[in-house]
């Protein structure tokens, strides 16, 4: 892109440039920076709205302070492609999300300026709060900023950690992210100008002063806090922040430039916790994010002079067939309500939402809470659905155990972008469910291999009087007619798909289709194996008594998945088979599309083709293809 098109924005190589800018350019800047990332994002995809929303306060903050000296923490890695532009990578953005190129996120290997690696939300404020500490225990004076958007204060982990910290004397700025709230304009210009005036060093001194004085008459003390806090309370929403510890500032309108640069002054002085709330439009600049910014959050390529995405719609998703069959169910059951926290779009429950507003639950960016939520519902005979990604799951863990499990609940676990999810990278593949859901008592778990199994398996784990799972991916499957009948599957059993010699294929999940297409070139037999857990153990002991070979093939981590199952069932039976695990191997798997992601772990047709050939006597295979194909003997 030339220097005229980013006459300033081309200049800034580093934090360090934009502080040699002065103040008046800064505002260009943000134009320029806001119109860089929308040319950016329309030819990559990822995270569009939420970063046009942080374009002026990314700028105040490398402004003001001294990165990456000091800490800037970034709440997940959606509102920070202004922060990566400016930080030396505005020319790999062409890379973003790609295979080797930039991550999507935040990544403390890709720049020294990601304080901290984050893809999951409501980490910032107690990652800030460690590094905070650290710098104390060093003697550094370092200030530690955590920037956190107003979605990710509903998790309880963000209201712990500001707990936590309101129980030490951490030098901390948090900054709330406040994208789903206007200032109108006769509020606003009031807004900024208290937040002015409580950052300033004349009221913080005045207050200082204030309380010393009260708190040294012993009938008065008692009245200094209360007082400051009906003061602050009477104009301000900050009550809560300052019973936790923290100096409210704000709310301030979060792209004006001048005003961030002076509240973000005055804080930089100030030690001790500090609690600044800025308000911005998520989308900001760009019409169509403006207007739709949920559908403009995550975008696929765009035309950039109409917003117009690249979104293929000849073929269901995984995640519209669970949509649905949702609303289907919905439909002859009243015990059904569908839960999510803070994923309605992402786990397709839209249509559910519209429909059925009623039993329709969106409990915000907390996990734990919704997984108990739902196990008080079927306490009471409901019949709830647990829509989720498999990599939030993880965050819930003890609850699946505790509060569901244990209790033998009946829960039903819709989970979502299960496998390797392409250009989200690590930080959102769904590659641990298996291993940490088939060792809990009472839980089913399933793996479709198409789309239509994929809904009956959401009827059986609907119909199963208990917890069950049912574990897709994302994106679309072979492309199988789904059904509109409701049918489910007997439970625990398996299906051979085709009859082969001496090899046998125990494909789970989406890996069936590649193992098929392997198994035609060495005569394989290929099992659809459907459940995870209870596995079908007499499938696995036919098989083993009529092959001298077991494949297991699997999208998901070696270690505790469905190949480990596999191997138990196997060791039980004292067998002496040739038995091959093919799976994700012990590595976090880097952002690409999602085809090369899995040719890079083996589990495409030809991984899976070329580990059987290297692992097994290749002439013995080769011959038995030739006999099935011409009954005729290869010889050497």
């Amino acid at each position: 892109m030339s220097d005229t098109t980013y006459p300033l924005l081309n200049r800034i190589d580093s934090p360090a440039d934009l502080r040699s800018l002065d103040d008046a350019e800064l505002i260009q800047l943000a134009g320029e920076l806001r119109e860089f990332l929308i040319e950016s994002v329309s030819s990559t995809g990822g995270h569009l709205s939420a970063g046009l929303g942080t374009v002026e306060l990314t700028i105040a903050l490398h402004r003001v302070f001294n990165t990456p000296e000091d800490r800037l923490v970034w709440d997940i890695g959606h509102q920070a492609y202004p922060h990566k532009i400016l930080t030396g990578r505005r020319d790999a953005m062409h890379s973003l999300r790609r295979q080797d190129g930039l991550s999507g996120f935040l990544s403390r290997t890709e720049s020294e300026y990601d304080s901290f690696g984050a893809g999951h939300s409501s980490t910032s404020i107690s990652a800030a709060l460690g590094m905070s500490v650290a710098a104390a225990m060093e003697g550094k004076d370092r200030k530690s900023v955590a920037v956190i958007g107003d979605g990710a204060m509903t998790a309880g982990m963000a209201y712990e950690a500001l707990n936590n910290a309101g129980d030490t004397d951490s030098d901390l700025l948090v900054i709330l992210n406040d994208n789903k709230m206007s200032i109108s304009n006769n509020r606003g210009a009031m807004h900024n100008y208290l937040a002015r005036i409580l950052s300033g060093r004349f009221y913080t001194g005045v207050r200082k002063r204030g309380k010393s004085m009260l708190h040294k008459s012993p009938g008065l003390s008692r009245y200094a806090k209360r007082w400051e806090e009906h003061m602050k309370g009477m104009l301000l929403p900050g009550t809560l922040f300052e019973e936790l510890g923290f100096n409210y500032i704000g709310p301030i309108d979060g792209h004006d430039i001048p005003v961030l640069l002076t509240t973000l002054r005055n804080l930089h002085k100030l030690k001790g916790r500090q609690f600044l709330h800025i308000v911005t439009q998520k989308g900001r600049g760009y019409q169509p994010a403006e207007q739709d910014p949920c559908n403009y959050h995550g975008v696929t390529p765009f035309n950039r002079a109409t917003g117009l995405q690249n979104k293929s719609t000849c073929t269901k998703t995984y995640t519209q067939i669970f949509g649905d069959w949702l609303c289907d169910v919905a439909a002859v059951d009243e015990k059904l309500a569908g839960i999510t926290p803070a994923m309605c779009e992402g786990s397709g429950l839209t249509g559910f939402a519209e429909k059925f507003p009623q039993r329709y639950f969106d409990v915000g960016i907390a996990e734990q809470h919704a997984l108990t939520f739902a196990a008080g519902m079927a306490c009471e005979g409901m019949k709830p659905v647990i829509a989720i990604y498999s990599t939030f799951l993880q965050r819930a863990y003890d609850q699946l155990i505790h509060d569901i499990a244990l209790q033998n609940l009946d829960v039903t676990f819709a989970i979502d972008r299960a496998g390797l999810v392409g250009a989200d990278g690590a930080t959102h593949a769904g590659t641990f469910d298996l291993s940490f859901l088939r060792c809990i008592p009472n839980m089913i778990v399933m793996a479709p291999a198409d789309e239509n199994e994929c809904r009956q398996m959401l009827t059986t784990a609907y119909q199963y009087a208990g917890p069950a799972a049912v574990r897709y991916p994302r994106g679309t499957g072979p492309g199988v007619k789904v059904a509109a009948e409701l049918d489910s599957l007997p439970i625990g059993k398996a299906e051979i798909c085709r009859h082969g010699r001496q090899v046998a294929i125990l494909a789970f999940g989406s890996r069936l289709a590649p193992a098929l297409e392997a198994a035609d070139k060495i005569d394989a037999t290929v099992v659809n194996m459907r459940f995870v857990k209870p596995l079908d153990t007499d499938m696995i002991i036919a098989m083993a008594s009529e092959h001298s070979v077991i494949v297991t093939v699997e999208e998901h981590v070696l270690q505790g998945g469905a190949g480990s199952a596999v191997n138990e069932v196997l060791l039980q039976q004292a067998v002496d088979n040739r038995i091959i695990n093919l799976a994700i191997p012990d590595a976090f798997i880097d952002h690409g599309n999602h085809e090369q992601q899995l040719a890079e772990c083996g589990l495409d047709a030809a991984g899976i083709l070329a580990a059987i050939t290297t692992a097994c006597n290749e002439d013995t295979l080769l011959s038995a293809a030739s006999k099935t194909q011409s009954g005729k003997q290869l010889k050497r």
